[in-house]
């Protein structure tokens, strides 16, 4: 099978992109594995793929594939260049789409100066729903890892998240933590691990190791939900920067019960064709 693909990165959180509006792609889990390979692929830390949407007031459906080939429910990076990719390949003129994803609608806006703002949407605080195993709702909750008790707040941006405070971003433990809070037995559907450090009341540093990928260079929807985190600890104030490790990204949140939004760059590497098996 030949397959057209667009090379795109959101602050260095890299993306194969895969038109399927006019035809669908058969995109078995092996098919998004070998893309995904660094070595003998494509190389992407998540492939997209647009879609007609399947129900009205939509735009397009957005579907999102980790590199180990599992479907994912949302990625912040990934839907600034999905809203990249559409203007580049003429598919709408608007400014302003309403994009379906697993967890969703998201509504996200091309700006005049090139950077893309994304309504997150509100961010699920309830256990339950993140989902996280608690009997509690507290902002801070205990959590075992390995013997040693981490603090952590459990969010969901439409895929669950569970972030710590630390003292240095560069001196934490992402590789080996990060993957024991990816499987930690109390969140069900596995977890995106960030680690956040304050550095004043409007900006913070961060690194996440994803759940499917492991460490990347940036993580969209990470940085919503460490900036909701960081607020609902009382650590920082709306807007907020957050550096990551492959840019800069702005997050403004006026507290639970609103949308989150998200506002940074997209960018176009390659285009290319490749024959998977």
């Amino acid at each position: 099978m030949k397959l057209r693909f667009t090379k795109m990165h959101g602050l260095g959180n890299d993306f194969v992109v895969i038109d399927a509006t006019r035809a669908p792609v058969d995109l078995t889990p092996a098919r998004v594995r070998a893309l995904a390979d660094r070595h003998f692929g494509v190389g992407c830390d998540q492939l997209l793929v647009v879609e007609p949407p399947n129900q009205p007031g939509v735009d397009f459906r957005y579907r999102i594939f980790n590199a180990d080939g599992g479907e994912v429910e949302q990625c912040g990076n990934g839907a600034r260049c999905f809203v990249r990719f559409v203007h580049d390949k003429q598919l709408t003129t608007k400014s302003d789409i309403r994009v379906e994803t697993r967890s969703g609608i998201i509504a996200p806006r091309l700006r005049d100066d090139g950077l893309v703002t994304v309504d997150m949407g509100v961010p699920v605080l309830n256990p339950a729903g993140v989902p996280f195993v608690s009997d509690s709702d507290a902002v801070v909750q205990p959590l075992d890892v390995a013997g040693e008790t981490v603090a952590i707040t459990a969010v969901s941006m439409g895929n669950p998240h569970a972030v710590q405070i630390v003292a240095d971003v560069d001196a934490a433990p992402v590789q080996t933590q990060g993957a024991l809070i990816e499987h930690h037995p109390r969140f069900p559907a596995r977890v995106n691990a960030g680690f956040v450090q304050v550095v004043d009341a409007h900006r913070i540093r961060l690194r996440v190791f994803e759940r499917g990928s492991g460490e990347t260079l940036a993580c969209g929807t990470g940085a919503c939900a460490a900036v909701v985190a960081s607020i609902l600890r009382e650590l920082v104030a709306s807007p907020v920067r957050v550096e990551t490790r492959g840019g800069e990204l702005e997050i403004a949140w006026a507290g639970p019960g609103t949308p989150v939004q998200m506002t940074g760059p997209a960018v176009t590497v390659f285009e290319g064709e490749i024959d998977l098996t």
